[in-house]
Parts: structure tokens; sequence; C-alpha cells
């Protein structure tokens, strides 16, 4: 399944990974200079929502084209039940 994002989609998701990229920057030079493990792990954890935030975005706005690959895969002959584990498990990954 290709992802394809375009516009506003593209640009949400890309902002929250950049977002988190720079929470994750944050949290390594925390580390190296010592931080307070609280205030680490609460960067942490804003950092994970962030890249969940952009995962669930990503599977949101490509719902409607896994979809239609599902379909079509259908029709080229690929077993149903296959099509929903490999879906339900790109759901699950982010889980």
């Amino acid at each position: 399944m290709e992802l394809d994002l375009a516009g506003a989609e593209l640009k949400s998701v890309l902002n929250r990974l950049r977002r988190a990229q720079g929470q994750i920057s944050g949290v390594i030079r925390m580390i190296e200079e010592g931080r307070d493990c609280e205030e680490v792990v609460t960067q942490l954890a804003a950092a994970s929502r962030a890249l969940d935030r952009a995962g669930f975005a990503i599977i949101a706005t490509g719902l409607q084209q896994c979809l239609t690959d599902v379909e079509d895969a259908r029709r080229n002959g690929e077993d149903r039940d296959a099509m929903r584990a490999r879906l339900e498990k790109l759901f699950l990954s982010l889980a």
C-alpha cells in the first residue's frame, strides 16, 4: 500500500513529525546534560504522543486509499482474510 498524502494533510503530518524530531533532540540533550529524570520522561512522553498523532493522521487520511487497495487486491485474487490481517496489523502497530 503506497501512501498518498497531499496538501493540508501532508503539511499536518510533516509538522507533527518535525515536532517529535525536535522533542527527541531535546530528550537526548537533556540526558547528556544529566537533567532530572521526571523532566526527561515528560519530554519523552510528549515526543511519543506527537509520533502517535502523526501515525494516526496518516492512517485516518489514508484509510480510503487502504480500502481501495483492499478492493483491488481482492479483485486480483488476494485472500480477503489475508488483506484484513494486513490492515489489522497496520492499525495495531500504532497501539
